[in-house]
């Protein structure tokens, strides 16, 4: 089963970094990327800038459309106006069965703000301990899973010992 995961860090370019040693754990097959995109904020600007992991084609893989969606509902609905941000809801619906539902979107507009960055990154085949020993050196936070909430209860334990 595919895992997505949403997570804050506390630079702009902070996403992009825990990206780059997702990738070379992948190289080691400590955890397998089947999509990953990120948002960051600079310092000054009105909106944040996005970026989909261009190099992957395979099953797994999401595809540009989610990622536009997606962060289409995040970050600009609200300067979009009613009738498109309803358009845009009925379409979200759908987005519910990979765990990104209202409080999803709540919870990363709330969480990335200038100055800040969020890693989306759907993963599989995690050999759990050895990712999350290197991982937590990025200073990272979870925002959101759609692990069982037992699974995510534990993730996020392992995250507050390091603080």
């Amino acid at each position: 089963m595919a895992t997505l995961t949403a997570w804050k860090f506390d630079s702009a370019g902070g996403a992009e970094r825990a990206l780059e040693l997702l990738q070379r754990l992948q190289k080691e097959e400590l955890i397998q990327i089947n999509d990953a995109a990120y948002a960051y904020w600079p310092e000054g600007r009105k909106k944040p800038k996005t970026q989909q992991l261009n190099n992957l084609t395979g099953a797994g893989a999401l595809g540009g459309s989610f990622w536009g969606l997606l962060f289409g509902l995040i970050f600009f609905v609200p300067l979009l106006g009613l009738a498109v941000g309803a358009a845009m809801g009925a379409l979200s619906g759908s987005m519910a069965d990979v765990g990104i539902d209202d409080d999803f979107i709540r919870d990363v507009r709330k969480n990335v703000t200038p100055g800040t960055s969020a890693l989306f990154v759907m993963t599989s085949n995690v050999v759990t301990d050895k990712v999350l020993d290197q991982f937590r050196t990025t200073g990272a936070s979870l925002i959101s899973t759609n692990l069982s909430g037992e699974q995510e209860a534990r993730l996020r334990e392992a995250f507050a010992d390091e603080e």
